[in-house]
């Protein structure tokens, strides 16, 4: 690889590290990559709208897609670096700015040396809200691509190393609103009233039950995020109350059992109690299930490149929603290791390793 090339894609991951935009908001960040592959390719680049994809032209048959992401998160930039962000509440903690850095270093490989097979690069934005992949998902049923793949850099693993796993990559996972109301009185008199605080607690103290791991095939979880029960006035019995909870399971039929569970259950007692219930489903990802035959491809293109391959024995806990483009082609979410001492991804100490931008460059390379 060319140092030309490769420090064209360092000072762009540093120029989006510095200007981070949270998810659905991307519009520096979309345009600034756009403006770099029209500047230094001749890929055909096409506006979506929020997203856009490059397209580089192949000699033979078939299609194949590469999808970066590129929102960043709501924390504070602590890391006294010369790229540090200049945006007040947003950061790139989670190595986004890396990922849309090293599929731009792979458009400009791909310019100067051409592809074997039509070859996407598709830039996504908001996947930390699980609000971008779904719709550039579709695209691949549009275009008639069979073939997709994405890697997530990660602390942990030696720098460079390859880790794969075949099936569940990342698990399901949504964000469940139970809103219940009742009827207000005065705190002295609550039998007046219909309190919603017993329903709320019924719920919570269903969970363990619910997600007993003797009584599930994979990973089943329902993490309380949050209780809005009344208000900080103690004349008045409570007469709203809100429950968020995380649901979260590697397979996406039993997480689909546990929303049922829970909603059962929350009906149950609204009825009891004599209140209505409302919800709400956020931030949803479907299970990232990858490809077997997928996962050998990459295994054999790694291999190649002489690269340490590391066989992951369980999923990881948190969703990706790359499991949207996985529902529409063959293909694998791997992970590339962002080194053993490196900081942990959503932490204050993290910023992707420039090194590892090459790495991924061939990795993708060698799957065309």
């Amino acid at each position: 690889m060319s140092d030309e090339r490769l420090d064209l894609a360092v000072q762009l991951r540093h120029a989006l590290h510095a200007h981070p935009e949270l998810s659905g908001r991307e519009f520096w960040t979309r345009q600034t990559l756009m403006d770099f592959l029209r500047a230094h390719t001749r890929l055909e680049v096409v506006d979506r709208g929020s997203w856009f994809y490059a397209r580089c032209r192949g000699r033979g048959e078939g299609k194949v897609a590469f999808r970066a992401d590129f929102d960043a998160l709501p924390m504070e930039e602590t890391l006294p670096i010369p790229h540090r962000s200049r945006c007040p509440g947003a950061a790139h903690k989670c190595g986004h700015d890396g990922h849309s850095a090293a599929l731009a270093l792979l458009g400009l490989t791909l310019d100067e040396e051409g592809a074997a097979r039509d070859t996407y690069l598709i830039f996504q934005p908001a996947e930390e809200i699980g609000g971008g992949g779904e719709a550039c998902a579709a695209f691949l049923r549009e275009e008639g691509i069979g073939e997709v793949y994405a890697f997530h850099n990660m602390p942990g693993y030696p720098l460079g190393a390859v880790a794969l796993r075949s099936g569940t990559m990342n698990c399901a996972s949504k964000g469940l609103i139970l809103r219940f109301t009742g009827v207000p009185t005065h705190a002295s008199t609550p039998e007046l009233g219909r309190n919603p605080a017993s329903a709320v607690a019924a719920v919570v103290s269903a969970i363990p039950e619910l997600t007993r791991p003797e009584e599930h095939r994979g990973l089943v979880l329902c993490t309380v995020v949050g209780i809005d029960l009344g208000e900080r006035a103690f004349g008045i019995s409570a007469y709203q109350g809100e429950l968020l909870l995380t649901l979260r399971a590697q397979y996406q039929e039993e997480l689909d059992a546990l929303q049922e569970a829970l909603l059962a259950l929350a009906r149950e007692q609204a009825k009891e109690y004599g209140l209505t219930l409302e919800r709400a489903e956020k931030d949803v990802f479907p299970e990232t299930a990858n490809h077997p035959a997928a996962v050998d491809k990459v295994r054999r293109a790694a291999e190649g490149l002489g690269l340490t391959i590391i066989d992951m024995p369980e999923p990881m806990r948190g969703s990706e929603d790359f499991g949207w483009y996985l529902r529409q082609a063959e293909g694998a979410m791997f992970l590339l290791g962002d080194g053993e001492d490196c900081p942990p991804l959503h932490s204050d100490g993290f910023d992707f390793p420039d090194a590892l931008l090459p790495t991924a460059c061939a990795l993708f390379r060698a799957l065309i």
